[in-house]
């Protein structure tokens, strides 16, 4: 039956899905906010039908591969059009391809982790995560860009943004997984609970200005312990 208990998180993916959809189209006729704001609605859903999936117990393969299908449209493709049409459309073909490396490495990221999946929980990522690519572009765009900055590095940070960001991608840096909130990690986990709840608070005090310094110390953390690891991994060998 179509409308089993396994069919929800797969609701909350295909909306996850529409969102994106909605971001490309509410991007092509010039409305950035409004499609910053729908890749953010993806995110929201993405995080649900995880969260739905393992409560109903429901995680199948089909559900990994509907997943990844629609993170491409809204963590590739929408933030691809997005960052086209608020800068890159000057650049012509080249902008196209700067552009694109959203939408290019998302899904080869994506394709790598469903061929490397091994069960459902991971503590660590290879590679930046595609929602935190697309939130933090989105978070830029609507609270930093040609706002707080001036206007030449305003241009140089997004031009940053769309070249760093999407590559890390397919690095093999380690990123810690986003914490599975349930009863049981609660209890095993008061401080890392706690710590979440900080940053989500922090987030809405700020009215949303610190999602983008948050999302920037997650990539940097990676970085910095991928740099620390070859340190140590250098100062054995000698």
């Amino acid at each position: 039956m179509i409308f089993s208990k396994k069919f929800i998180p797969s609701l909350f993916t295909i909306l996850n899905a529409i969102c994106g959809f909605i971001s490309v189209i509410e991007s092509s006729k010039g409305e950035f906010v409004s499609s910053a704001l729908f890749i953010i609605y993806a995110g929201m859903f993405d995080f649900f039908d995880g969260i739905i999936a393992r409560f109903l117990k429901s995680s199948s393969k089909f559900g990994v591969e509907l997943d990844s299908l629609a993170d491409v449209i809204s963590f590739g493709l929408a933030p691809s059009v997005l960052v086209y049409n608020v800068y890159f459309h000057t650049y012509n073909q080249i902008g196209i391809l700067f552009s694109a490396l959203f939408l290019i490495f998302s899904a080869l990221r994506l394709a790598r982790f469903n061929v490397e999946l091994v069960g459902t929980d991971k503590e660590k990522f290879l590679g930046l995560p595609t929602p935190v690519v697309a939130f933090t572009t989105c978070s830029y765009l609507l609270l930093y860009h040609n706002k707080i900055f001036s206007i030449e590095l305003s241009k140089f940070l997004i031009f940053i943004l769309s070249l760093v960001i999407p590559v890390l991608m397919i690095t093999k840096i380690e990123y810690l997984t986003f914490p599975k909130v349930n009863k049981k990690f609660i209890i095993e986990h008061p401080f890392k609970f706690s710590f979440l709840i900080f940053i989500i608070f922090i987030t809405i005090i700020t009215k949303g200005y610190a999602a983008f310094p948050l999302c920037v110390l997650y990539v940097l953390s990676g970085i910095f312990n991928e740099i620390k690891r070859i340190i140590i991994k250098t100062t054995h060998k000698k």
